[in-house]
């Protein structure tokens, strides 16, 4: 299927004259720019010419976020230890290193194959290469530039784990007439008077920000995003509750990852909250830059083009890639999901956007909205229960 805006723009060569060859022909028609048609697979080739750039960014940011992530920790923080009575200055840097309730590695893992098996799962009714492709490389510039991101704060800012103080195994005394630190009274010291096991100390000297926070929700909320634009959970219709259950699980499930480190005493509440904030601000960049918009339910579902502009007035590729089956969404024929995006006409099923909405006359920016009763003789069928 041809469509207009993802034509090829025409070529204008004045040098070309009446006896040029076939053949000329042919390599002129070689030079144009290749033009992804998102109705198709493409072959790999053509697939790893568009994407190539991508693959060799994030190989090289992975081994950078590596060689950051097993850097030793670049400040010399001071702390106290001891008030001459002997009292701890700071115990919520004193507690028992225990076990993770969940390890760096589950965390990350968690984060990125639950979202694909999310975005795969979809494809029953999608059914789209260009979907699953633009939803994972969205993930995937999510989770890596959000991991890269944390290690340098980790390696440049670092913070007290709250178990810093059992690992560290000051080697003080408890009570002297005098203290031997330095600063106010002589009561602040560094990593120097520490006799515990190094890689031990380096880690307990990089708290902030949490990095399980940081991966679990670079991948849960970009999976937010993503349930939200296929289930079209805020949008033109009343949706069913098990929608909003769905869109808001994986927010959950980043939040019980982020807060299980408060109870093994692997973070501070503070770093899981800087975590958190990273990880989502990524999601959303990432995904902004794989798909048309983040809430404007009129095209939040449709993968971007790398090489042709979305535009407005002319009938979209993949308009129809949603999994919700309401109100004409996903439906080949009349539905919303087809002339009320890229088109000129009203809405049949169920109402909402009018004739001069996203989309009329070309548009983009009109928000005036004519609501449209909803007609007596719309029949639904079994494919309008989700």
């Amino acid at each position: 299927m041809a469509f207009g805006m993802f034509s090829r723009r025409p070529r204008n060569d004045t040098t070309t004259t009446n006896n040029t060859t076939s053949d000329n022909h042919h390599v002129q028609d070689d030079r144009k720019p290749v033009v992804l048609n998102m109705s198709t697979r493409p072959p790999f080739g053509q697939w790893l010419k568009a994407t190539w750039l991508d693959l060799v960014t994030m190989v090289i940011m992975g081994v950078i976020g590596l060689g950051v992530y097993e850097a030793h920790p670049a400040p010399s923080r001071s702390f106290p230890v001891y008030f001459q009575d002997g009292e701890i200055v700071y115990p919520q840097f004193a507690y028992p290193l225990r076990n993770e309730i969940i390890p760096i590695w589950e965390a990350a893992l968690l984060g990125s194959l639950v979202p694909i098996a999310v975005i795969l799962l979809v494809q029953i009714r999608v059914r789209s290469f260009w979907d699953v492709n633009n939803a994972v490389i969205g993930l995937l510039y999510s989770l890596i530039a959000a991991a890269v991101f944390q290690v340098f704060l980790k390696w440049l800012i670092g913070g007290l784990r709250p178990h810093f103080l059992t690992v560290c195994k000051p080697n003080i005394p408890v009570t002297t007439a005098q203290e031997t630190g330095n600063g106010l009274n002589m009561i602040m010291y560094d990593r120097t008077i520490c006799t515990g096991d190094r890689d031990q100390i380096d880690d307990s000297l990089e708290s902030f920000p949490s990095g399980h926070s940081t991966a679990a929700f670079a991948g849960f909320v970009f999976l937010y995003l993503y349930l939200n634009a296929k289930l079209k959970v805020w949008s033109n219709y009343h949706p069913a509750m098990w929608k909003l259950i769905a869109v808001y699980a994986p927010i959950l499930g980043a939040t019980l990852i982020a807060s299980a480190l408060t109870i093994d005493e692997y973070h501070n509440w503070y770093d899981c909250l800087a975590g958190a904030i990273i990880g989502t601000v990524m999601a959303f960049s990432a995904y902004r830059m794989v798909y048309a918009s983040i809430w404007d339910w009129r095209i939040n579902h449709i993968p971007l083009n790398r090489l042709v502009p979305l535009e407005a007035g002319a009938e979209m590729e993949l308009e129809n890639a949603v999994f919700t089956r309401k109100v004409g969404w996903g439906a080949a024929g009349d539905g919303y999901g087809r002339r009320g995006v890229g088109g000129n006409e009203n809405i049949v099923h169920g109402g909402g956007i009018g004739g001069n909405g996203y989309g009329s006359h070309g548009n983009l920016a009109s928000n005036s909205y004519n609501r449209k009763p909803v007609a007596g003789n719309v029949v639904h069928g079994s494919d309008d229960i989700v």
